[in-house]
């Protein structure tokens, strides 16, 4: 079997699983949804302040909300690869012709469809609560991508620390540790150039601050196509890097079973 039959097999398992437990997704926005809500009102006068390039928090601050939903759901990602490994199933996998490749891929494209539509969610009820894009369904479209193209690389980076350090415990503590200053220095919740200088330059270099901009972008009246090509390429360009990361995981895990 080829290894595109074999990441069809293994995605199917895993949206088998997601199927079985659809509450999974609803769980998982009731953070994003308070900080939604909650931000909007608490921050709405921000607008106001001089440099500020939106005339309405909820709208600046969806894509950001969107970009940090899809980070936390890939970075809890490598649980379920704990999981698989505590019950002998991955084990099971490793032993038969099944593509390493694919057996990341496969979580990989699980994944991608929670973040799609946990990103629709948001969106829909940001837009309930007044918020509106000028970029229209195309804007939207590529908000949805960026967030994808987001939660596949921190995903495969999840599932490869999981192979490595082989603990719940572990995987909590570094998601927690990666989550929260990627999420904070980036522009998710303030405009660039009201950020300190230190965390503009930082942010230049932060993934989840190259998705928030991209997605924001694309939501604009007057969309820089080329500002949205270039991050999502880097997006894209650390996907692969992440991949190839996890990939090699499997032979440091197989190596000391």
């Amino acid at each position: 079997m080829t290894t595109v039959a074999h990441c069809r097999y293994m995605a199917l398992r895993h949206l088998r699983a997601l199927a079985r437990q659809p509450w999974y997704v609803a769980f998982t926005l009731v953070q994003p949804i308070i900080w939604l809500l909650l931000f909007s009102e608490l921050f709405k006068r921000v607008v106001e302040l001089p440099g500020f390039d939106s005339g309405s928090y909820i709208a600046f601050l969806t894509p950001g909300i969107v970009v940090m939903t899809a980070l936390q759901s890939s970075g809890w990602n490598g649980m379920s690869m704990i999981e698989d490994l505590d019950r002998g199933v991955l084990d099971r996998f490793l032993v038969s012709p099944a593509s390493r490749l694919a057996l990341i891929a496969g979580r990989i494209i699980q994944l991608a469809l929670v973040a799609a539509i946990q990103s629709l969610i948001v969106i829909g009820l940001a837009f309930v609560r007044g918020a509106r894009f000028d970029g229209g369904p195309l804007g939207v479209a590529v908000l949805i991508a960026v967030s994808v193209l987001l939660a596949a690389p921190f995903g495969a980076l999840s599932n490869g620390l999981a192979l490595l350090v082989r603990k719940e415990e572990s995987i909590i503590g570094a998601v927690t540790l990666v989550m929260l200053p990627l999420t904070f220095v980036s522009t998710v919740f303030m405009a660039k150039g009201l950020m300190p200088a230190w965390m503009r330059h930082v942010a230049a270099f932060n993934p989840v601050d190259w998705a928030v901009r991209a997605g924001r972008e694309a939501l604009g009246a007057h969309v820089e196509w080329s500002l949205v090509a270039t991050r999502s390429g880097w997006l894209l360009a650390l996907a692969v890097v992440c991949g190839w990361f996890a990939t090699r995981a499997f032979r440091t895990y197989q190596r000391s079973a």
